[in-house]
């Protein structure tokens, strides 16, 4: 049923289409994203917090797993006299090894002299640790200055932990998942994954990239920063390391690497991000991207929340070329303003294409020479040295076996971050604010919107008529802060009861009417309320009613124009067609509140397929709603089977589903059809009243006004 042929009231004329940002398109890697410095340090810390949290979420973060046994394994040994190289493997979680190469200082070191640490995740180079540029680029590097030695020309990563060593650093090359010794995962799935996978698409025992996982937020960009801070674990365990003086750098993708987990863990002291940061493309691999990630916010701000401790920037003639008048001045406005201008530098050498050259890492040794008080003379330059093959980095041996490989290990390192998250969340029950909190901060970020911060709203009367009983007012709710529309229908009984009723349905508005667009009236659920004095707000939601696109609702929710399948390409820069509906609820809610006389108490009735909608408006509605009914239909984002359905969104599964939406939910008194089976949760943490209506699939109007005369 199209709009224009649905019953009940038109808003819009013809074929006039709704002023709405939601129709525009789709927001990708490659757009722009400022960041706007806070006008003081109150704001910057609420921004922060939110960010941060979604920082968190977005990779499985929040909560974060249980630090399981490292079982480190440190061998083999090499002594390259004023250094050694060590090969090192670890798990971060059960069965799942972070594999690289541990460099050190020569000689033993006091108790009481420690040496700083540095993580050096190595980014996009073919082969990771293994790399090798090859003759030919290695006769271009040196020829433009970009390096000094051949054995820097052939493996700038190796260069840059050998010289870190030699200044006195203990330092961690580690593997990206897929490279080098890190196989259990293969490259071609962690960084090339291009089509969606049946066999890992199921309820239980799924993979990476299916709904299941990204309902989770499980992803590859969280396994990766999970893996970071274990080997931040692991350098803690080393006995010659100092924990007051930890440091992260790499480039490229290693740069991401490198601002979010500086972002991540307090414990970093120093971060130098390279060719990474910017306001332009904000990285192109999936390790590089998370569904929520980035909606409203950008690597920018991400690099952001390191301040304002010192931070060390790579620009380079790549996407990071603008980095000096776009993004740059407006970190050094949030340094400056929490009193640490100089904390912050930009080293813009955008002669170079894309890389970490001798340039750039003299640049950044100087830097932490600096913060870390090494006290070497400067510049600090490299010398050559001896360039390691792969046969002698390998920590994989006839004595060390390479550990099992493939989909398998793949659905067991799900399954166990499944397990632990889901006992996390039943440990935090039994604490229900505890629960509430950390449950209400993860829906913060899922839903992106509270309706304290659903911005300002305006209602713009296109008719008011007098009806059989009732008047009818029919406009539009214009929400300014957000750029969005709903077409609304205010139904007002003669005899009002003090109480106004948000009425979901599937159908929008025209769910509470029969007959046409022209000769209409409302439904016998509609009536019944009407009948018992409830004021009845209808609306559509986005993608229902009037506010459907051209040519009607798409089958398969929207998508950017990158090929591969993988949702975090969409979802990393862009709500969910269920988040935009429940944006909606939280216009029509705060119109409701800001205008309806204080007295006024609010109902909510969703029992016509959008009670899953219901559940993720009432989570972020505080205490806005007296009383709401809803029929979830069985649903659960959990269990959504395609990345392109409608009804999938990323994270909403992660918080114990619509059953943790409902239960940190404020609304006083809650009436849900299902069993008592659905909804332990509630149980545990709710503090208001709720009846769990069985077998409430006929008459459900008419139980519902029977629950409310009873309470």
């Amino acid at each position: 049923m199209s709009a224009s042929d649905a019953p009940g009231p038109r808003i819009y004329v013809g074929s006039e289409m709704p002023e709405d940002v939601r129709f525009a398109p789709l927001k990708d890697l490659n757009g722009y994203f400022p960041f706007e410095p806070p006008k003081d340090r109150g704001v910057w810390n609420e921004r922060r917090q939110k960010v941060m949290d979604r920082l968190k979420a977005s990779q499985g973060l929040l909560p974060e797993p249980k630090r399981t046994p490292l079982n480190a394994v440190i061998h083999g040994k090499v002594d390259r006299g004023d250094y050694t190289v060590e090969k090192v493997y670890f798990e971060s979680v059960p069965g799942f090894f972070v594999t690289g190469s541990l460099y050190r200082p020569a000689g033993k070191v006091s108790s009481d002299k420690k040496r700083p640490a540095i993580l050096c995740p190595h980014g996009h180079w073919t082969n990771g640790r293994f790399y090798d540029s090859g003759d030919k680029a290695v006769k271009d590097l040196l020829a433009i200055g970009a390096e000094r030695f051949e054995s820097a020309a052939h493996n700038q990563m190796q260069a840059r932990c050998v010289q870190l060593a030699r200044m006195g650093c203990v330092v961690l090359q580690y593997d990206m998942i897929g490279y080098a010794d890190c196989q259990q995962i293969s490259f071609e799935v962690a960084h090339k994954f291009k089509t969606q996978r049946p066999e890992m698409n199921t309820d239980s025992n799924w993979g990476l990239f299916s709904p299941q996982a990204e309902s989770r937020f499980q992803n590859l960009m969280g396994l990766q920063s999970w893996n970071s801070i274990r080997a931040l674990d692991f350098l803690e365990t080393l006995p010659d390391v100092d924990t007051d003086r930890l440091a992260v750098t790499g480039a490229s993708g290693g740069g991401t690497q490198t601002f979010v987990l500086a972002a991540l863990d307090e414990r970093i002291d120093l971060s130098i991000p390279a060719v990474m940061v910017s306001t332009a493309m904000q990285g192109g691999c999936t390790c590089e991207n998370a569904s929520g990630l980035r909606v409203g916010t950008g690597n920018v701000e991400y690099a952001a929340l390191f301040a304002p401790k010192p931070q060390g920037l790579v620009a380079a003639n790549d996407w990071t070329k603008e980095m000096s008048t776009k993004g740059f001045p407006e970190l050094q406005a949030l340094y400056q303003l929490m009193g640490r201008k100089s904390n912050v530098t930009l080293w813009n050498n955008i002669h170079f294409r894309h890389n970490y050259n001798h340039v750039n890492r003299t640049s950044m040794y100087a830097w932490v020479n600096k913060h870390f008080k090494l006290g070497l003379e400067t510049p600090v330059l490299e010398r050559d040295f001896e360039l390691m093959t792969e046969q002698e980095l390998t920590v994989w041996d006839s004595e060390h076996p390479k550990p099992p490989a493939g989909p398998e290990v793949e659905r067991r390192v799900l399954a166990h971050l499944e397990k632990d998250r889901v006992s996390t969340l039943n440990e935090l029950a039994r604490k229900p604010a505890a629960y509430r909190d950390l449950v209400g901060r993860g829906l913060g970020v899922v839903i992106d919107r509270s309706l304290a911060d659903a911005g300002d709203v305006e209602w713009d009367l296109m008719d008011k008529t007098g009806r059989n009983g009732y008047l009818e007012m029919n406009g539009l709710i214009r929400n300014k802060a957000h750029g969005e529309e709903t077409p609304v229908s205010f139904l007002y009984p003669e005899d009002w009861n003090g109480t106004s009723v948000l009425y979901l349905s599937k159908k929008g508005k025209a769910g509470a009417f029969i007959g046409d667009d022209v000769n209409y009236s409302p439904t016998d659920d509609v009536k019944a309320l009407l009948n018992k004095g409830y004021t009845v707000i209808a609306m559509d939601v986005f993608y229902t009613g009037e506010l459907v696109p051209q040519g009607g609702v798409p089958e398969l929710a929207p998508k950017v124009e990158n090929p591969r399948e993988f949702a975090g390409y969409t979802h990393g820069y862009n709500h969910s067609v269920t988040t935009r509906r429940v944006h909606d609820v939280l216009s029509v809610l705060k119109l409701v509140t800001s205008h309806e006389r204080p007295s006024m108490a609010i109902g909510m009735v969703a029992l016509d397929g959008l009670g899953h909608v219901a559940a993720g408006a009432l989570a972020q509605s505080g205490e806005a709603v007296d009383w709401a009914a809803v029929d979830l239909k069985e649903f659960r984002y959990g269990t959504v089977k395609d990345v392109r359905d409608l009804d999938f969104t990323p994270g909403a599964a992660a918080y114990d589903d619509v059953e943790g939406m409902l239960a940190v939910s404020g609304v006083d008194r809650l009436w849900i059809a299902g069993n008592d089976a659905d909804f332990k949760r509630l149980k545990q943490v709710r503090s208001g009243k709720h009846e769990l209506a069985k077998g409430a699939k006929k008459n459900a109007m008419k139980k519902v006004l029977q629950w409310l005369s009873r309470n």
